[in-house]
């Protein structure tokens, strides 16, 4: 992935940690092409159930390398926008683990995630308008879906920052842990997924995401080409054989 991020592997995750501390891990190509690399592995790895995301240095992410934006360098991954979280997704989860600032583009790659684990002196925002920029990594698409819209809207409009035990309160982040545990916070709760089914967990990542876009009716219909293929599949049957022999089931993610 190169020396901008770096992946360690271990019981079904991949940490995925933006390695910029010098700049506050702010996203840049390398940072963009590293991040897009790994999430691509992740999806294409059967040993690999879910992902983390953190910065380096005590730092989430600043936002976008304002440097390499005046010299043209672009940060948004072709086809999978900023740092290939935005529009696209994953198909598997991907959970943030966020220490210091989650600003601008940092906040949105936050957002964009499945899950957030936030360390209690965390600090978020979208502060784009204070510099004469839009949040356009989905930031201002995807904020009112996740806190009440007028909060999003009064965030988005003043660029203000908002704490993490505001994120808390808003319903934003999972849960907070102590300055520097966030990380730990996060292996945490994905142990607590990798337990279960990968095909399964996928699926319901999908499901769970596409829900506020279909209406009760149409959820019956969109849901059944996504469970069709966990029904059909040899970890479904593990998972009945292990629960009948009393015992922990055997995951093949096939």
């Amino acid at each position: 992935m190169g020396d901008a991020v770096t992946v360690e592997y271990g019981d079904g995750v991949i940490e995925i940690t933006i390695n910029r501390p010098e700049a506050r891990n702010a996203i840049n190509g390398a940072v963009r092409t590293g991040i897009t690399q790994a999430l691509a592995e992740l999806d294409g790895r059967d040993d690999l159930a879910i992902g983390i995301l953190t910065g380096a240095g005590g730092t989430f992410c600043a936002g976008m390398d304002l440097k390499a934006f005046l010299a043209g360098e672009l940060s948004g991954e072709p086809g999978r926008g900023m740092a290939g979280l935005a529009p696209v997704q994953p198909r598997k989860p991907v959970i943030a683990a966020i220490e210091g600032y989650a600003l601008a583009g940092g906040c949105e790659l936050a957002l964009a995630c499945d899950l957030r684990v936030a360390a209690e002196n965390a600090t978020f925002g979208i502060p784009e308008v204070k510099r004469g920029l839009v949040a356009g990594g989905g930031g201002l698409l995807r904020l009112p879906r996740l806190i009440p819209p007028t909060i999003a809207m009064e965030l988005a409009l003043t660029g203000d920052f908002f704490s993490a035990s505001d994120a808390q309160r808003y319903g934003l982040v999972n849960s907070l842990t102590a300055p520097g545990e966030a990380l730990a916070g996060a292996r945490a709760l994905a142990a607590r997924i990798t337990v279960n089914g990968p095909l399964a967990v996928a699926a319901t990542k999908e499901i769970v995401s596409k829900a506020a876009d279909w209406t009760f009716e149409e959820g019956w219909d969109g849901q059944q080409p996504i469970l069709a293929p966990v029904f059909a599949s040899s970890d479904a049957r593990e998972g009945a054989r292990a629960f009948a022999e009393k015992r922990a089931p055997q995951w093949k993610g096939r």
